[in-house]
């Protein structure tokens, strides 16, 4: 028997909770110590699939601005998510017709057969339903097992992805172990051939731990297999500097001392408390802004949490910024930002557009990280008398806090923080 933990991704025992085991269902052994969810779809909140369905035009074209105040509002129903949040990570252009996003899905998903072939070739069992926790190859590049090895290279980058291929292995094994959706070994399989895929195409980053922990709830939620890596790569390029282990990134680095200004600003009480403890760097949060918080929240919780953040953070030149980024940057935020068009901007995004923030410097998920060290601000000040007591403090909050309420305390944050610099 597995044992579960805080690993344990759970579902709701209270009202709502038969709904959510029907998505969601975790193995028996694991219920007992399975947190509790605080999400539940809400009539008249939650986005539902009939509101989903009348935001779109005859043609297809979708009614962004609608489906982001509904998103803000409650979330979305367990049974939309995943076509949801292909939207919300900038998948498709909400402006775009059925037929266009029809033949856009097929050229990806020939484009994604295109590049699973390849890495076939050097990998048989990519795509056989199955997956391998053992290193194919020595560090010379020497096959260990010549039958798990297709064609040799001498290419120095196909040799190091395959050197990552058990690492993916592994972690895909304790990926959402609790779940009974990765019970299937064909479901793990498929997670194992997304990141695989990944790594290889990703040449600056290839493939880090944490990555398996971003694209599970992808795999569950979106059926198609290249459909789902493309969601994938789009959730990627929003994170990818989260995962940039070299000298030059900026990422998590980046965005802790972006966390330690703000700190410093509304709470200096509590910063000042944090850097007596040696804390002041705010390593402690390193784990929740990386893979964003899905040690911290429980499955279900931690979905919500995603697609609050996303449906804040929306900005509908996604799209064209993926899709052209040389166009996207030479044709800059649009100068006519009338309430129509903000209102095509998520609550956040549209704050930092009006106050000249970038993603860079007012990330929603540092404000997040605040909000919860302010959740915890009196525990922290009267029983943390170092960092290690922080850390257990803040491993708490599984199952106590609710994320909507941390992600309305965030945009308070926001604005406290905002207004004290602009006075500055």
């Amino acid at each position: 028997m597995i044992g579960c933990g805080g690993l344990c991704r759970v579902l709701m025992r209270s009202s709502g909770t038969t709904e959510l085991n029907t998505f969601y269902p975790i193995r028996p052994e694991c219920q007992a110590d399975a947190p509790t969810t605080r999400f539940k779809p809400r009539s008249g909140k939650t986005l539902s699939a009939r509101r989903w369905q009348a935001s779109f035009s005859e043609d297809g074209r979708l009614d962004i601005a609608k489906v982001l105040r509904r998103i803000q509002r409650g979330g979305v129903h367990p049974s939309i998510k995943g076509e949801v949040w292909e939207f919300l990570l900038g998948c498709y252009d909400p402006n775009s017709t059925d037929e266009e996003r029809n033949a856009l899905k097929q050229r990806r998903r020939g484009q994604y057969d295109m590049w699973k072939a390849e890495c076939q070739k050097f990998v048989p069992v990519i795509g056989s339903g199955k997956f391998i926790t053992t290193p194919l190859t020595n560090e010379d590049g020497q096959p260990i097992n010549n039958s798990l090895v297709g064609v040799r290279s001498s290419d120095k980058k196909v040799v190091q992805w395959m050197q990552l291929l058990h690492q993916i292995g592994l972690d895909v094994v304790r990926t959402d172990r609790t779940l009974v959706f990765y019970e299937s070994e064909a479901n793990q399989a498929k997670l194992w051939d997304l990141l695989a895929v990944y790594a290889y195409l990703d040449n600056d980053i290839g493939y880090v731990q944490g990555m398996n922990d971003i694209c599970s709830p992808l795999v569950m939620l979106i059926e198609n297999e290249a459909d789902c890596y493309w969601c994938f790569e789009r959730a990627m390029r929003r994170l990818r500097e989260n995962f940039k282990c070299d000298a030059s990134s900026m990422g998590v680095q980046s965005q802790l001392g972006t966390l330690s200004q703000i700190m410093k600003t509304v709470d200096p009480k509590l910063h000042h408390h944090l850097e007596d403890l040696d804390g002041g760097e705010y390593l402690f949060a390193f784990r929740m802004l990386m893979v964003l918080f899905r040690r911290e929240f429980s499955f279900a919780d931690t979905l919500y949490l995603w697609e609050l953040m996303w449906a804040m953070e929306y900005n509908p030149n996604l799209f064209a910024r993926y899709e052209d980024p040389d166009h996207a940057k030479s044709k800059g935020p649009s100068s006519a930002l009338n309430d129509k068009v903000l209102k095509q901007y998520g609550k956040f995004e549209r704050k930092n557009l009006k106050t000249g923030q970038t993603e860079e410097t007012g990330a929603l998920a540092v404000f997040l990280v605040a909000s919860v060290l302010e959740i915890k601000n009196r525990r922290i000040l009267s029983e943390a008398k170092g960092v290690d007591d922080v850390v257990q403090i803040l491993g708490d909050i599984t199952s106590n806090i609710d994320a909507k309420k941390v992600l309305t305390e965030a945009l308070k944050i926001q604005k406290k923080y905002l207004s004290k610099t602009k006075k500055a």
